[in-house]
This record gives C-alpha cells, structure tokens and sequence, in this order.
C-alpha cells in the first residue's frame, strides 16, 4: 500500500444563517423580560444605540432626539474618547489589567445593579436544618451522619434512598445504629414530617401527641395505610370498631397534615409572569396590545452618527462607529420585527379562538400552529418561535400562548372540539354523578357519547382522567 500525498478540489453548496440572521431568531423566541435584558446589555455595549423619549412608533430611529441632543462636545473631544475605549479595549485583549477611575465606578455600579436586580431566594430546606443541628451539642459521628442525610433529602423533605447508601456516600462511612440515631434526630426536627422513607412514615411524623384523636390517626396509618388508598372504609371501620362517619372524620382529620413537608424551603427564585400581550374587550371587538411599556425604546444615537460624517480623517475610529452602527440598527429592525411577527400571530389567534374568549375551555377549538403560518405567509417554526415562553392576558385569566393551540377530536355532527374541552367535559360528568354509585370510565365514555356526540375509547378517558388527577370509581365512591 503506497501513501500520497494530493491536492484536490471540492465544489459543494452549504446552508448557513448569518449571525444576524441568528440573533433575529433568537430575538423573536424570547419573552419580555428577558428583551428588555438584551436591550439593558447592547445599552452599555453599544455607543450607537441611546434610549430616546417614548414616541408613536417604538424601537425606531429618533431624528428629533438626534438635533436635541444635550450632549454638544466638540468632535475632536468625542474622537478622543472613542480613541481611549478601543486603546482599552486592545489593552484588556492583550491582557494589560490597566483601567481608568471612571471605568472603575462604571464597573463597581453595574455590580451594585446586578445584585440589586438579582432575584431573591427562598431559604433552602438544608439551610434551614443545618441551623438547627449546629444549635444542638451532638456527638461528631452522629453530627456528620445527620448532615449527610440532610444533604441527601428530595425538595419534599423525603429521603429517597436507603440509610446504607447515605453511609456509603460518606467520607467515612458510619454504622447503622449511628445512622439510624443521625435518622431519628433529622425527623425530629422543624418542619416535622422530614426525613421520611415514605409517605406514611411522612404523615405518622407530623401527628403529635396533643393532636385530637392522635392514637386513633396513628393507628388509622399504620395498620390500614392501604385500604384508605383504596377507599375501603366499610373494611377500616368494621376492623377498628367505628361507625364509618366516624372513620371519615378521622381521615378528613389527616387532610391538614403535608405530603411535602420540605416544600415551603425551596431554595430557587421565585419566578413572575409578565404577559407579552393583552386581549382585551373593546367596542365589541377583541383588541391585541402588546405589552411593550416596561422595555426600553431605543434608537441611533445622533452623536455617534455626527462623529462618523466627521471621521473621514480618521479610519480606525469609520470603521469602528460604523461596524457599532450597523449593530445597533440590525437591533433595532430584529426588536421592530418580532413586535409585528408577535402581533400578527396573536391577532389571528384571536379570530380562531372567539368562542373560547366568549364562553369558556369547553369552546376552545383544534388549532395547529401550520393553520396560522399559512394565513400569514410564514413558516411554521417563525409561529413557534413567537409563541414560545409568551403568555397572554385575557378575559378569561393570563395563559400561556401555546394553550390556544390543541388537537382535537370528531363528534357525530361533523364537528371538531379540542383535547382541553373533552377534558373539562370529562371532568363536569364526573364532578355531577351520583357519589354513592360513581360511573366507570366505560360508563363515562358512553356519556360524552350520549351527550356531546363523542365517540371516545375508555383508555383516552382513563387518560384523560389521571392527567386531571381525578381518582378511579372505587376511590371517589362515598360510603354513607
């Protein structure tokens, strides 16, 4: 086998988007909060773009703010500031850690903005338990094996795992009766109910002894668990001795105590909904404003566009105003175009989704996002991306966009209705029968049958029913 070494030529077509092209994508995908972040970001890294007064048109470029500019420097002075930036700019490049005093405090200010901005946290559950254990005077093994059960809890508060395979997670393994000691004092402590295998062990931790009826509750978990899951109460009474009133009572009783106790020490941000776009009634007709009163208006600064007619001299300071001009107007086009895309989506939503802003979930009606694209003359993936993390506030409550958009299922008469509203219509039937002789799914998809012309298997009610987290029959039937 003879090895050579060659020269040869390849002609080849290859698709690819340009960064601008990118970032308009990206733009269009995001949701309000985060463009306004972008925008606070190319403020303070690009000199050609300035916030302007608010004006008829948003997001364009302001002749007016440009001749009342308050800013009347000499070019050469401003020349020289840019000048100094790029030399900067070079400098930190090359790695140089010079900076000036001013650069210094800009610095120090936007660190104070972004930890003033930044969103607040709750105090974590192992925080919180930790505190505690180092309020108590303990023996350092169990000290450390509680510490690694700690660290081990699920956000409910629960241990998911095995006390063996905490020990082995340790630096030095402990031995079980101090894992199980390190155990007992994690379940002791505040919020009650933490460190729990299970959930019964869960609800048999948050009964105190002072609680009404605590050893009745107690016995009620640990020896007839599974038949309250099952809801075979005739059998719990008849075993305990109790009129069965008496054991519904009991088990409302139970009801206060919390499946996950850990639950109020999340330890992430707490997260808000702004809506992207408001529908709302007007004369008659449903009007869509886009939410656009808290992101900056920006447009070309007037003072970096007089510093580039003025640089003819000076070609390193052209080229860099210019490439920072065409940024900041490619910004400025991409934020102009998402506005129109996301308004043009959200109006033609409306006119499909009338019924729903008019009545109710039960006259949401099938829409695929290919229905609107085609209206629109866009591709479908620009409508999923103008929906995409956007909610909308309406009559009817504030929802995310892509709940308008649902499949649907075929009734006798021709017509179509949405998953959603099957769903609110299995859940009405089952919220109006008879509680003592609750229907099956069999029985319930023979209704919608009767009632609403649906022809449904009883596996999609089955469905259907668990994704409503409703129980089966036997669980929901009232014994009285």
């Amino acid at each position: 086998m003879r090895l050579e070494l060659g020269l040869n030529l390849k002609l080849s077509q290859q698709l690819r988007l340009a960064p601008q092209i990118i970032q308009s994508i990206e733009i269009l995908q995001l949701p309000a909060m985060d463009l306004k972040e972008l925008i606070e970001n190319e403020l303070q890294e690009n000199e050609a773009l300035e916030v302007v007064e608010p004006a008829a048109d948003a997001f364009t470029e302001s002749e007016e703010a440009r001749d009342n500019s308050k800013d009347e420097e000499s070019f050469e002075d401003n020349a020289e500031a840019v000048l100094e930036r790029l030399d900067e700019l070079a400098n930190a490049e090359s790695g140089s850690t010079y900076s000036s005093r001013g650069a210094a405090q800009e610095a120090s200010d936007r660190k104070l903005e972004a930890m003033q901005n930044a969103p607040a946290y709750d105090t974590g559950l192992a925080d919180h338990l930790m505190r505690q254990l180092e309020e108590m005077e303990l023996d350092p093994h169990v000290a450390k094996a509680a510490e690694a059960i700690i660290y081990n809890l699920a956000d409910t508060g629960l241990l998911p795992c095995p006390l063996n395979d905490v020990s082995h997670g340790m630096d030095e393994p402990a031995p079980p009766e101090v894992m199980s000691l390190a155990l007992d004092l994690v379940q002791s402590l505040d919020p009650r109910g933490v460190g729990a295998r299970d959930l019964q062990e869960c609800l048999l931790l948050q009964i105190r002894d002072d609680c009404e009826d605590a050893e009745l509750k107690r016995t009620l978990l640990t020896e007839h668990y599974d038949d309250i899951k099952r809801n075979k109460l005739p059998r719990i009474a008849k075993s305990m001795g109790l009129e069965i009133q008496r054991v519904y009572d009991l088990i409302h009783g139970l009801a206060d105590l919390s499946t996950r106790p850990g639950s109020s020490y999340s330890a992430g941000p707490i997260r808000y909904i702004r809506p992207d776009v408001v529908i709302e009634w007007e004369e008659g007709l449903y009007a869509v404003r886009l939410v656009n009163d808290h992101l900056p208006r920006v447009g070309l600064s007037g003072n970096v566009r007089r510093m580039l007619e003025q640089a003819r001299g000076d070609p390193k300071v052209k080229e860099y105003l210019k490439r920072k001009i065409d940024s900041a107007k490619w910004l400025i086009e991409a934020i102009a175009q998402r506005q129109s895309t996301l308004e043009r989506v959200v109006k033609e939503i409306v006119k499909r989704q009338r019924d729903y802003l008019d009545f109710g979930v039960n006259h949401l009606r099938p829409l695929k996002m290919q229905e609107i694209a085609d209206v629109l003359g866009i591709h479908v993936s620009t409508v999923s991306r103008a929906i995409s993390d956007k909610h909308a506030q309406t009559p009817r409550g504030i929802v995310p966009l892509k709940f308008f958009f649902t499949g649907g299922t075929e009734n006798e008469d021709g017509g179509i209705e949405s998953r959603l509203s099957v769903k609110e219509r299995v859940r009405e039937l089952i919220e109006d029968e008879d509680k003592q002789s609750p229907m099956s799914d069999d029985e319930v998809a023979e209704r919608l049958k009767e009632k609403y012309g649906l022809e449904i298997a009883r596996r999609t009610v089955t469905k259907y029913r668990k994704a409503l987290n409703i129980p089966s029959s036997r669980q929901r039937r009232v014994w009285v």
